[in-house]
């Protein structure tokens, strides 16, 4: 999925962010395309990492800024949040955050950290607050996407993924999925509809150009069918739930030696 040359050089780049901002680098994967199964040969590598200051960093009256961006280049982009910004959005069950933690491809980890951060995702995981997310994302990009008489034939599957999430998040099959495949497998029943996802899939990764073309005749209506069905579903919305052990987490992690702990694996 990734080559060695390719991660090698991922590792390098976030071993220098650990010098260049002075943090610790707890967790970091890729997330995109190439996490969800469907990437081209030249599709972006999307780095996203989760990363500590040491403590004196925390001991300020300032607020200081909890991302880390750097240049896309190269097809490199390189994004992440601060510690105790991502305990804050996992705390509201962040979709996002919560797909990190799935991803097939891991460039580095805290062991100790990414155990307990990943207990933590299944305590404060809500299903509300997630069909919620992908809901308005699959009609948001409907709507920028698929409502031309042309459309990006590519983009389908950028409403196909969070419309599917929502139905794995309705059928009760817990967490959603990095994987596209597994989603397909798990909710879509119409043998023509799982011809036509893997069609675009194979022509997706095989790097075909997918230009403008006319809507789909069987992923249109289907689309179609489906965000007017989710739409009348309104899950019961959880009450945000006690911060106590996300503080406690949030501590100890900034307590802990300064030293750079970067684990890479080979």
């Amino acid at each position: 999925m990734v080559s060695l040359a390719i991660f090698n050089s991922i590792a390098r780049e976030l071993r220098r962010i650990e010098q260049a901002y002075d943090v610790r680098v707890l967790y970091a994967c890729e997330s995109g395309s190439r996490a969800w199964g469907f990437a081209s040969h030249d599709s972006d590598y999307d780095v996203r990492f989760i990363y500590v200051h040491s403590r004196d960093w925390y001991l300020s009256i300032e607020d200081r800024r909890d991302v880390i961006e750097e240049p896309i280049g190269e097809n490199l982009d390189l994004s992440g949040w601060e510690l105790r910004k991502a305990l804050r959005l996992l705390r509201k069950s962040n979709p996002p955050l919560l797909e990190w933690l799935k991803s097939p491809v891991v460039y580095a980890w805290d062991e100790e950290f990414v155990s307990e951060f990943r207990q933590l995702a299944e305590w404060y995981y809500s299903p509300a607050r997630c069909f919620q997310h992908y809901l308005h994302m699959a009609f948001g990009n409907a709507r920028d996407y698929l409502k031309q008489d042309q459309v990006w034939t590519k983009k389908y599957l950028y409403v196909l993924r969070p419309l599917l999430a929502c139905r794995w998040i309705e059928y009760n099959l817990g967490q959603v999925p990095m994987l596209f495949d597994e989603l397909v497998a798990g909710v879509v029943e119409d043998a023509d509809v799982r011809a036509a996802i893997a069609n675009l899939v194979a022509r997706k990764k095989a790097g075909a150009e997918l230009d403008r073309s006319p809507r789909d005749p069987v992923l249109g209506p289907y689309i179609a069918a489906e965000l007017a069905s989710l739409e009348h579903i309104q899950p019961d919305e959880e009450p945000a739930p006690d911060p106590a052990a996300l503080n406690r987490f949030f501590q100890r992690h900034c307590l802990r030696s300064p030293q750079r702990a970067l684990a890479c694996s080979g």
